[in-house]
């Protein structure tokens, strides 16, 4: 059985810089294999962890509609997009990373998100864990991409209207009764210490906040340069902050 977290939140928070990290910390100081899944159709995890991402879940389901439009004979298109779909995991030191990608035409992403669904289930038994970047916002939620969680990181920044996110966040979970085990809050690029009205919101959302991250000038000039954060020396404070935070939710 595979260790699932989800991480979630507000766009702009620095979520798929935590996940980068995340994934990190289970390779540094858990038992790997990792399977890491960008489920952002705006993938933007490839470049944190430092891999090219020629081929996504999006892509292939493009061709494979066409095809079928075609007429082209054989098997159903979900089965023939499965087939495929060993094209798009690509395989680094550690860990594996699976590209929802953006569709390249007009149509929702509905048929992408349920063949991640489907592939989870199957893929995630040869992982002891699986770390899913999720879109931002709430739509991914309404879609059950996060859907058998067994951990759900949802990140803020220390602003009203991040931490009001992270609440609604946690309550569309209760209202779809999605299948989630643990939920935190972890506040992102902090600058001093958190204001009292900050955390008088974060009391009153009944989320558990795990802990903070300082804003961080090694980030932002990595970012400025192109280095993947996944890089990040170990005399970062975010990534120092990090590592805190994930040793004490005492992951199996």
């Amino acid at each position: 059985m595979s260790f699932n977290i989800a991480v979630a939140g507000k766009g702009g928070t620095g979520k798929t810089s935590i996940s980068g990290m995340l994934i990190r910390y289970l390779l540094e100081k858990k038992s790997g294999p990792v399977l890491a899944v960008d489920a952002d159709a705006n993938s933007n995890l490839p470049d944190v962890l430092g891999v090219d991402a020629e081929v996504t879940i999006g892509k292939l389901r493009e061709g494979t509609k066409h095809a079928h439009a075609g007429g082209a004979a054989g098997t159903p298109q979900q089965e023939t997009l499965e087939m495929q779909i060993s094209q798009a995991l690509i395989e680094a030191k550690g860990f594996d990373l699976l590209v929802m990608g953006r569709s390249e035409g007009p149509g929702c992403y509905c048929f992408p998100n349920h063949i991640i669904r489907r592939l989870m289930h199957k893929l995630s038994e040869n992982y002891p864990y699986v770390v899913m970047d999720n879109e931002a916002g709430l739509e991914h939620l309404s879609r059950r991409t996060s859907e058998d969680t067994d951990l759900l990181l949802i990140i803020s920044d220390s602003s009203v209207r991040g931490l009001k996110t992270a609440k609604t966040v946690k309550d569309l979970i209760a209202e779809l009764e999605l299948r989630v085990g643990r939920i935190g809050l972890i506040v992102n690029r902090l600058q001093g210490e958190l204001a009292p009205e900050s955390k008088a919101i974060i009391e009153s959302m009944g989320i558990p906040l795990l802990g903070t991250i300082p804003s961080d000038d090694l980030i932002f000039k990595y970012d400025t340069e192109g280095k993947p954060l996944f890089q990040l020396p170990a005399e970062s404070v975010a990534l120092n902050a990090a590592f805190g935070i994930f040793e004490s939710l005492n992951i199996p």
